[in-house]
């Protein structure tokens, strides 16, 4: 199945994942230090929350859409540049404490995209994980 995901940057991580949890009626999938993750069923959504700095707006860090696959991760790698979309790719890196394969692009409002999948847990968040260079 796959899933739209939204990443956002929140102030009070706190304070978010009680808000969340209410708006969702779910309780976080993932929980570690500056950072929890929702999955929710209805609607397929992977809401991310990322601690940023005290007192500032939350903002949207990045889009993706999850798929259950590396071979997807391939596929829509393949569909992108075929579409000519300028792509970034990463293989077993570690990011929001998961081990993923992803690819990246930019929208036309430079706001970053990822289609990506989960292999693994990881122990580390790696806060510039979800800013591909290219």
């Amino acid at each position: 199945m796959s899933r739209v995901q939204l990443a956002l940057r929140v102030a009070d991580l706190e304070a978010s994942v009680t808000f969340y949890a209410r708006l969702f009626g779910a309780e976080p999938a993932k929980r570690r230090p500056g950072y929890a993750n929702f999955a929710i069923a209805e609607p397929p959504l992977k809401l991310v929350l990322i601690e940023g700095e005290a007192g500032e707006d939350t903002r949207m860090d990045h889009l993706g859409v999850e798929v259950e696959d590396s071979a997807q991760v391939a596929a829509a790698a393949e569909r992108l540049k075929g579409a000519g979309l300028a792509t970034f790719e990463e293989t077993d890196t570690s990011c929001c404490y998961a081990l993923q394969d992803k690819v990246w692009v930019r929208g036309p409002g430079s706001e970053p995209w990822e289609v990506y999948v989960v292999k693994a847990d990881a122990h580390t968040l790696e806060r510039t994980c979800c800013t591909p260079t290219a």
